[in-house]
């Protein structure tokens, strides 16, 4: 007892004894074993917390630091012609769109760990929908110089079950990863929509560094991030790819990623397809939340 009183949990508690005594001293190690889970568990999400902490604090600090650099920049007149004026102001809005994803990631992350992501289904027409997706996405890759490919085919009529919005966070987070980690001159990213008879599959595929095979199982764990990004300017969170599949496994599908180092990386998930039925509503989709 003294050792359970000391939150000890690391001994062993066995007899050879039979009857209501043997069963005692099982049910005091049972007790034992959930209690150490429950303590490594614990000081596991404690480790994690201080990571994530860590991480932040690297992403907001590199922004900001930007951010001030350019607004002395502008106060002290070293922009002091209007295209170097426009240029900071740009930079400065760039810098401080970076920091609002990071805090709406934040706010994600919060009601991921408490499974309380909110949901707002709808029937999506699938060509539709993601042609307007890679339209939006589009303008930025230009402005970025990246090349932007784009491939639908899936039957006009084809329709999935998903939330818009949170759709469209698995798009931006997964080529925002491209864009973060691209490596090449002349970088490309290509999407392309695929028929799987009942499903549909969304591939995203890079021409950057690519990903280690050591490291590919766990790139959508929670705080997971590759040895070349810790080390990169770059940063990140670590969570941006555990919420990307925590969407798409709330959407009743799956996601993967095939990936080589030096040449490039491919996302791919799969939803099932919406099959109309005479009495089906969507009323009852609608306003989601688990």
């Amino acid at each position: 007892m003294n050792n359970i009183r000391d939150g000890n949990f690391t001994y062993t508690l066995s007899t050879g004894e039979e009857g209501e005594i043997g069963d005692l001293y099982r049910n005091y190690e049972d007790m034992r074993l959930r209690l150490k889970e429950s303590a490594d568990e614990k000081l596991e999400r404690e480790k994690q917390n201080r990571e994530l902490i860590s991480n932040i604090s690297h992403d907001l600090k590199t922004p900001i630091t930007s951010i001030k650099g350019y607004v002395e920049g502008l106060i002290d007149g070293v922009a002091n012609t209007p295209e170097k004026q426009e240029k900071y102001i740009r930079t400065i809005y760039n810098k401080a769109n970076d920091m609002d994803h990071l805090i709406d990631e934040l706010t994600l992350y919060s009601r991921f760990e408490s499974d309380r992501i909110p949901y707002n289904f709808h029937r999506l027409n699938v060509a539709d929908y993601f042609g307007d997706c890679v339209e939006e996405i589009g303008m930025d890759m230009e402005a970025k110089g990246i090349e932007l490919n784009y491939t639908n085919l899936v039957s006009p009529q084809t329709k999935i079950i998903a939330d818009p919005e949170q759709m469209k966070r698995v798009i931006n987070n997964i080529v925002g990863n491209s864009v973060k980690y691209m490596d090449k001159e002349k970088g490309r990213i290509d999407i392309r929509i695929l028929d799987e008879h009942d499903s549909v599959r969304i591939e995203i595929e890079d021409n950057g560094k690519g990903i280690g095979a050591r490291d590919l199982p766990n790139i959508f764990d929670r705080f997971y991030r590759t040895d070349s990004s810790r080390n990169s300017s770059q940063g990140g969170s670590g969570i941006g790819l555990s919420i990307v599949r925590k969407i798409i496994e709330d959407h009743g599908g799956y996601i993967w990623a095939t990936s080589r180092e030096g040449e490039g990386t491919c996302m791919h998930f799969v939803i099932r397809k919406y099959v109309e039925q005479e009495d089906d509503t969507v009323e009852s989709l609608d306003e989601t939340e688990i």
